[in-house]
């Protein structure tokens, strides 16, 4: 069990150290936020992501500069964040929230050739599961106006911080009225809808099962 965590100030208890925590939350997820310094002025902008054994995958276009910067070797970070429930407390400054998140430090590597390849289709994988088996193969013209990137993960360029649970018990003199206030969770959860057809899509297309295990991942 890997140690590699950096460590947490605020709230340590709800810190996470174990590797396969940091996996469990950054493999729930597909987005994050990305961020970094560019001439001077902080530069963040959501992602879509995918881990791959010990590095997050991330794409954009050739064309964005700022993207060029991090992949020439800028220090960055990419945050994920899960909201899993409202905790309502007798206050509002009582009250909080259920969550899971991760933040990676590092440098992104650009990647070329058959890395390059397989490391964008591991990220449609990830966010439509199958979905690369089911459709033609990226052209020499799409890959070359992509960009790939590797953030690898390192040990101690990471944290998760997890809060579970109901709010805190009352204190013993809480005033009557605090003690007869709802207090509770209201639980939050990512649901796929039914899939939409495009309007060109064939009426007797079955919908492929890419969409129905994309389905299945947020019932």
């Amino acid at each position: 069990m890997s140690q590699g965590a950096e460590q947490v100030n605020r709230h340590r208890e709800r810190s996470r150290t174990a590797r396969e925590e940091l996996d469990a939350v950054l493999d729930a997820g597909s987005v994050g936020t990305l961020s970094t310094v560019v001439d001077g002025r902080p530069w963040v902008v959501p992602m879509l992501y995918a881990r791959d054994g010990d590095r997050l995958v991330l794409h954009g276009s050739t064309g964005a500069g700022a993207l060029r910067h991090v992949a020439a070797g800028a220090p960055a970070a990419l945050s994920v964040v899960f909201l899993d429930g409202v905790v309502v407390a007798q206050s509002t400054f009582e009250s909080s929230a259920n969550y899971r998140s991760a933040v990676v430090h590092g440098e992104l590597v650009p990647l070329e050739g058959e890395d390059k390849f397989a490391a964008l289709d591991t990220l449609s994988d990830a966010v439509i599961p199958g979905r690369t088996a089911e459709v033609r193969a990226m052209t020499g013209k799409e890959l070359a106006a992509t960009l790939a990137m590797a953030l690898p993960i390192t040990d101690g360029r990471w944290t998760v911080k997890v809060r579970t649970g109901p709010p805190a018990p009352m204190e013993d003199d809480a005033t009557d009225a605090e003690r007869a206030t709802w207090t509770g969770v209201v639980p939050l959860r990512l649901v796929a809808g039914d899939p939409e057809p495009s309007p060109w899509c064939p009426p007797d297309a079955p919908v492929p099962p890419s969409i129905r295990n994309l389905r299945a991942r947020h019932p």
